[in-house]
């Protein structure tokens, strides 16, 4: 397998006025990353941002879901050309989309001829299940690229190692995270998450996030955090494990090339080998201490 440009895109939420406005923009940082990267990933819900004018109403969180998922073939369609005209592989985020009676939080991966694949977000946060009532999607699958599988973790599902996990026994050398949060807590709990499953699965996790204030959008107005990728804390790689990362809260794009040869051998001849020893069965329930 061949080494992959990877680029990570903070994404600047916008007020786009509708989908051709989100489209130019989209075209904008693509046309910044092409020559630059082979697959770029974008943060999750960063479509979001299209939500008031697709609504015609001003912070009104039911009426943008409402819209955004009405929108949603549109969306995606505009995203899979966009792929196509600066032949990349994208990861666009992801989208709110109707499955039968629910809606489901879905990322999409495009290849440059068009040919497109989803991974369903598993786990809600309170916003989604309480305010946005998004449903848990599908169970966790891996991506066929030219550079082995993938996988793609969204936000929250990153904070949770079965999830990762999964992905990884199933052959990814690489997992996607696309994440909006709205807070440092929020962020650092996906930053933490994305290092832990680097280390523990001696694999490359990958972090892009919306940034800045949209006081004009209920769902996408506060947004924090920085675009990242982390490795194995092991031998031949950073001693804290980041690879590459952007400035803080700042738009723009983080790259790096990521060869898949380097975990394999981490994998093989690392210090540790996490990734081997990780625990085939449950662990047995603890027993509780007896002092002497």
């Amino acid at each position: 397998m061949t080494a992959l440009r990877l680029g990570a895109l903070a994404w600047p939420v916008g007020r786009p006025a509708g989908l051709g406005d989100f489209a130019a923009r989209l075209d904008h940082w693509l046309g910044q990353a092409a020559g630059q990267a082979d697959l770029a990933l974008l943060p999750e819900y960063a479509c979001v941002e299209l939500g008031p004018a697709l609504a015609g109403r001003v912070a009104d969180e039911a009426a943008e879901l409402r819209a955004m998922v009405a929108a949603a073939p549109e969306v995606l369609a505009a995203m899979r050309a966009a792929a196509m005209r600066h032949g990349l592989w994208l990861q666009p985020g992801s989208l709110p989309m109707r499955e039968g009676d629910r809606v489901v939080n879905r990322a999409p991966l495009i290849a440059p001829d068009g040919r497109l694949a989803f991974q369903e977000k598993r786990f809600m946060t309170r916003f989604e299940a309480e305010r946005w009532g998004v449903s848990a999607g599908a169970p966790p699958q891996v991506f066929e690229t030219p550079w082995g599988l993938i996988g793609l973790s969204v936000c929250y599902d990153s904070e949770f190692p079965q999830h990762v996990r999964a992905q990884v026994e199933a052959g990814a050398w690489l997992v996607l995270v696309p994440t909006c949060t709205d807070t440092l807590h929020g962020f650092n709990r996906v930053r933490l998450a994305a290092q832990a499953r680097a280390l523990e699965n001696q694999c490359f996790v990958a972090v892009a996030p919306t940034v800045g204030t949209a006081s004009w959008s209920a769902a996408l107005d506060e947004n924090r955090g920085q675009a990242m990728i982390c490795g194995p804390v092991d031998r031949g790689f950073p001693e804290d494990g980041v690879l590459a990362a952007g400035a803080p809260d700042a738009p723009g794009w983080t790259f790096c090339t990521l060869d898949p040869a380097r975990i394999e051998a981490v994998r093989r001849e690392g210090a540790v080998l996490n990734h081997r020893d990780w625990p085939r069965a449950p662990l047995p329930r603890p027993g509780v201490a007896v002092y002497a």
